[in-house]
């Protein structure tokens, strides 16, 4: 189960890493098969929205490296 503040909308690549214990090596990957998160304007980071975030913990579990 994730928890995030309800005003919060949108997460950067290490917000995301940190709640859902993905690596950002695997995050990456999957937001690019997927098509999940979009490009931040002038930094290569991917911004996720809550409804990116929801599909990202459901597809991938815990990093164990």
């Amino acid at each position: 189960m994730v928890r995030v503040k309800s005003s919060q909308k949108v997460f950067t690549e290490e917000e995301v890493t940190t709640l859902t214990g993905i690596c950002a090596e695997h995050l990456r990957g999957l937001a690019h098969t997927k098509h999940l998160g979009t490009l931040a304007v002038g930094a290569q980071k991917l911004i996720f929205s809550l409804a990116d975030l929801m599909i990202v913990n459901l597809l991938h579990s815990r990093c164990t490296h």
